[in-house]
């Protein structure tokens, strides 16, 4: 899971997580905290929260309350930091602690989060077009953008194919995807976000529109390769996995050979966004 989105309430921000695998929303608690007490800093809110866990926990609430997950979001000071989440059942229970006159309308604002997921899930268009402009507004060119979307449903196409060859979410859908990384760039997934300087973010969102187009063909061409092979093991799935990589890694090195450097980058967003905006100036 990754904090990639920021819900706003009545202007304030709520720091949320998507998990794919459980369908379901994880919001930052002491964000929730500062909206309803109407907290100016998350200081206050987090001191809040604080004796609102240990009231909780002498009165002997539910561990549901108290024992919450953790995860890293993005804080104040633009570091990734652990921060106390709960689901939307979670929240809702613990709006019932909180005496604030917002409850009702933030128990609707919730409501809304989770119909507009459950949209995007039978209309993925509309995933589509938030996507494109969560990503304008962080700063992308158009071209990247539609290669990005593009590689979204290429990625999603692999995963569904993968699903039907028995390969598990999560870890072993990260191992095959490290290994056509390694085939296709020469790097596991770790070595290519530590080159570009990245912890938790999305590598592919730190990439350059080439090295998404190979990443993407990577991923294409082992799924039409699945099609075709039908493997039916793990190891076998990586046989695939490997061969899909290093087609778009042979790609990789005719281009490197008639352009004289290398595809793979130590730029990142960063990077990329600095130079959108010399280019505009």
């Amino acid at each position: 899971m990754e904090d990639k989105n920021i819900q706003l309430f009545e202007n304030k921000r709520i720091r949320t997580s998507w998990d794919e695998e459980k369908q379901e929303w994880f919001f930052s608690i002491v964000d929730v905290c500062a909206v309803l007490t109407d907290q100016s800093a998350q200081r206050g809110a987090s001191n809040y929260w604080a004796k609102l866990k240990e009231r909780l926990k002498a009165e002997g609430a539910n561990e549901l309350l108290t024992n919450c997950q953790q995860l890293k979001m993005t804080s104040e000071d633009g570091k990734k930091r652990l921060t106390d989440v709960a689901n939307t059942e979670q929240l809702l229970r613990l709006i019932q602690s909180i005496p604030s006159p917002k409850a009702e309308p933030f128990k609707l604002w919730l409501a809304s989060i989770g119909k507009e997921r459950i949209n995007e899930t039978i209309d993925p268009e509309q995933a589509i077009e938030r996507a494109l402009v969560t990503y304008l507004n962080k700063g992308y060119s158009r071209e990247w953008i539609n290669q990005r979307l593009q590689a979204i449903q290429v990625r999603k196409e692999l995963i569904d194919e993968w699903e039907n060859r028995g390969v598990k979410t999560g870890v072993e859908c990260a191992v095959l995807t490290d290994v056509i990384t390694k085939a296709w760039s020469g790097l596991t997934t770790r070595q290519y976000k530590n080159l570009k300087g990245l912890t938790n973010e999305n590598l592919r969102d730190n990439m350059s529109t080439l090295e998404l187009v190979l990443n993407m063909l990577a991923e294409a061409t082992t799924t039409e390769i699945s099609k075709k092979d039908e493997p039916q093991t793990f190891e076998e799935n990586k046989q695939v996995a490997r061969s899909g990589g290093k087609m778009a890694g042979n790609t990789r090195r005719n281009i490197e050979k008639r352009t004289k450097k290398s595809v793979i980058s130590e730029k990142n967003a960063i990077d990329f966004f600095q130079l959108i905006s010399r280019d505009g100036e």
